[in-house]
């Protein structure tokens, strides 16, 4: 800990510079992984975590995620893959005893380009986030359904699996630094132009537009090492053409703890919070509000190192879930490599800051 102590100042603005990066993601969502219509929403808790608001680099900058996930969900969850596929009549009253199974792998590749100049005071970035991968689900179990004096049982299963590009995701931030205090907020979204279809269980797109935007906070003492992130929006979601239907507003918090152990090293917890505050539109009745919910923890840790004339930064989180509500659960891991400019090694702040009085 010494060591980190006696470091410059420039390798402090370069390791948050670096970890800005790489958790700047833009949003993503895979069809298994999280819910509104039939348990899926546009974002994707996790996106966020430690210095997240800290001002970067100027230049380029690349980021690349494996994204990995496995949940599952029980009754009205995984009945609504049923209805949108086809399976069950929306009018129908219902029994069930169905389980859904659900994994993705995914690769996001997230190109930012950080500007030099101020804006309004504060430090622009604007980026996009693409994906590909596997997508798979499966639906097992027994559904009872009745219309009139009429009884149906059906035991069985259902699969399906898709390895293909999802969505786009845009994004703009603009941060400022006061200090150990930095401020940001963004504004991303989601250009529904992945692989959907509202016949199949597993997809990578969302089938429908959305528009994301928040803002967040980051504590960083350089000197002792302690540093505490969080990150809240909300997301507004466009009708699905396809199906009609439009998820409610949904609210979000990610945030991330982590003490530097050396000018290189770091360990942590991450978490987030999800909660939909409005109920979907064109939902099945036998769904009422669909309202979503879930909550995740879990640890991290992180590696800065040089690569030639950029530095190179690994970090590795996952995330346990519980207190789900209308979407599916279960726990995903997210690897991260980054390559970012190199700080400037003189002690002049590469961003303009925020004068206090």
């Amino acid at each position: 800990m010494k060591r980190y102590l006696s470091e410059p100042k420039s390798h402090c603005r370069l390791i948050r510079a670096t970890i800005g990066l790489a958790v700047a993601l833009a949003g993503v969502s895979s069809d298994p992984a999280y819910a509104d219509e039939d348990g899926v929403s546009y974002w994707l808790p996790g996106r966020f975590s430690s210095l997240a608001a800290v001002p970067a680099v100027p230049g380029w900058s690349m980021a690349e995620v494996y994204y990995h996930t496995s949940v599952s969900a029980f009754g009205n969850a995984a009945a609504a893959r049923e209805i949108r596929v086809g399976r069950i009549p929306a009018n129908v009253n219902v029994d069930l005893n169905l389980r859904l199974n659900a994994q993705a792998d995914l690769v996001l590749l997230n190109p930012t380009y950080t500007f030099a100049t101020p804006v309004l005071g504060g430090q622009l970035a604007i980026g996009i986030t693409g994906l590909f991968g596997r997508s798979a689900a499966t639906l097992d179990g027994t559904l009872t359904t009745a219309v009139g004096p009429f009884v149906t049982t059906r035991t069985g299963t259902l699969s399906d699996s898709i390895t293909s590009v999802g969505d786009l995701y845009p994004q703009a931030t603009l941060k400022w630094n006061a200090g150990v205090h930095n401020f940001m907020t963004y504004l991303t979204g989601d250009i529904p132009v992945g692989a959907y279809s509202p016949t199949r269980l597993a997809n990578l797109g969302i089938g429908h537009g959305a528009i994301d935007g928040g803002g967040g906070y980051t504590y960083f003492n350089e000197k002792a090492g302690h540093e505490f992130s969080a990150v809240a929006g909300f997301t507004y979601n466009f009708k699905n053409p396809d199906t009609q239907y439009r998820n409610g507003v949904d609210f979000h918090i990610d945030w991330g703890a982590s003490q530097f152990l050396s000018k290189q090293l770091f360990v942590g917890l991450v978490g987030y919070y999800y909660q939909q505050v409005t109920d979907d539109f064109g939902q099945p009745p036998i769904l009422g509000g669909f309202r979503s919910r879930v909550v995740g923890v879990g640890p991290q840790i992180g590696y800065l190192f040089p690569v030639g004339d950029l530095q190179g930064y690994l970090n590795l989180k996952g995330y346990g879930e519980f207190a789900a509500e209308n979407r599916p659960a279960g726990w995903n891991t997210w690897l991260t490599f980054s390559l970012s400019p190199m700080a400037p090694t003189s002690t002049v702040a590469p961003t303009r800051r925020i004068v206090t009085k």
